[in-house]
């Protein structure tokens, strides 16, 4: 679609049609505003799964043709994904969730660090990318912690400098909270981390399902994220970047050591789910071609990615402002919708599991609770016990939606 002066803004009704949630009778009349810990799944990731398993659930790498079929399917997935993203085909890989590859991550570095040696953690992350990290500090390492604001719930570079030096082999912090929603910058955080001697590894999970990110431009070591959250079906995503990948011990079978896709994935990989997250290329590549977006892979998705943080931003800013001036909540992380994804958390004077009931019953599906961010959250002089309202959504959110649950959050606040 063309707005203003021939710029190209998001055509909402054609993101909606490649979702069948939005036609699903058991769904109508109910707006998802809990995206955050979990998205709706689009059609191409759907046929890709039940083709996999209608067709082509055998061994696959074989000589036969349905398992000829089935590996040449997990190879698209890995291989389309990577050029989005600007990386190695062998240097994307599979594992059973991002909690499971952060702690098999935090093995291999326990293997390859001497004593002596710091990683740096942030209290502003899921605990899924802080907890693997901080037992480390049980085996002797040391474990620094960069701190959040507790005011604003912001990471200050300047910071993260002053716990920087010699001995840290890992910077660890996340793309954006998933209470927080800042979006820290990646390339800056990257820079300094490098300079120092450190290898960076972002947690992508709560960025990424607002566009597949530009991983080669931005530079990490490691980024993780989870293909639930970004369309697809229940796998972790994982970026190694071959130098530091082929520095790591293995942590797979001995004979998978000179692969870099396997080194990291002790566990058989689940093949139909793998298979099925080249859907979500066709996806992007669906949106590319319907709003003129041309090119190479990477630019593709990075026009892509624009879109949806265009459109996300715009509805975003409507229901910052609308909290942010309410005497009755606290609002968690920026009120500006550019330095913000769409993941948005409020303080109560009352649990936010039952605010999330009230939404409910009012046909808003949102969440409640501390959504395993206890440290960003207590650091913030959050009640744990009460936890936070969150109000979370993707770029298949329509305006008639966020209309719909300002008017929900009038009656219950």
């Amino acid at each position: 679609m063309m707005g203003g002066l021939g710029v190209v803004i998001l055509d909402n009704e054609f993101v909606r049609a490649q979702f069948p949630a939005f036609s699903e009778p058991s769904l109508t009349g109910q707006a998802f505003f809990e995206n955050a810990g979990g998205s709706y799944t689009c059609a191409p990731v759907i046929a890709r799964l039940e083709r996999y398993y209608r067709q082509r659930k055998v061994q696959p790498y074989g000589p036969y043709e349905a398992s000829r079929l089935a590996g040449e399917e997990m190879d698209e997935a890995r291989q389309r994904l990577a050029a989005m993203m600007g990386v190695a085909t062998d240097e994307v890989s599979f594992g059973p969730s991002t909690t499971q590859n952060t702690y098999v991550l935090a093995q291999a570095f326990r293997q390859w660090m001497e004593p002596g040696d710091a990683i740096i953690v942030t209290n502003q992350d899921h605990e899924a990318n802080s907890g693997p990290w901080r037992r480390l500090a049980d085996e002797g390492f040391e474990l620094r912690e960069w701190r959040i604001d507790p005011d604003s719930g912001l990471l200050d570079p300047a910071d993260l400098e002053s716990l920087l030096d010699e001995r840290v082999r890992l910077v660890c912090f996340p793309h954006c909270s998933n209470v927080v929603g800042a979006i820290n910058p990646v390339v800056e955080i990257t820079a300094l981390a490098h300079a120092a001697g450190a290898f960076v590894c972002v947690d992508g999970v709560s960025y990424a399902p607002h566009g597949l990110p530009d991983v080669g431009g931005m530079g990490p070591d490691i980024y993780l994220f989870s293909a639930y959250k970004t369309y697809g079906p229940h796998q972790g995503i994982m970026v190694m970047r071959r130098e530091l990948g082929n520095l790591l011990p293995n942590q797979a079978h001995y004979f998978n050591a000179d692969a870099l896709y396997k080194r990291f994935t002790p566990a058989g990989p689940d093949h139909a789910q793998i298979a099925a997250s080249a859907g979500m290329a066709d996806y992007i590549d669906a949106l590319a071609a319907h709003h003129g977006i041309e090119g190479e892979a990477d630019a593709r998705n990075a026009g892509v990615h624009d879109l949806m943080r265009a459109h996300e931003t715009a509805l975003l800013q409507p229901l910052l402002d609308y909290l942010k001036d309410r005497n009755s909540v606290r609002l968690i992380g920026p009120t500006d919708a550019v330095a913000k994804a769409p993941t948005v958390a409020v303080a109560l004077n009352r649990p936010g599991a039952e605010a999330a009931a009230d939404l409910a019953a009012r046909g808003i599906m949102a969440g409640g609770g501390d959504f395993y961010a206890v440290r960003p959250l207590q650091s913030m002089g959050v009640d744990t016990e009460k936890g936070v309202l969150r109000l979370s959504f993707v770029h298949y959110t329509s305006r008639a939606e966020v209309d719909k649950l300002l008017t929900a959050l009038d009656d219950i606040l």
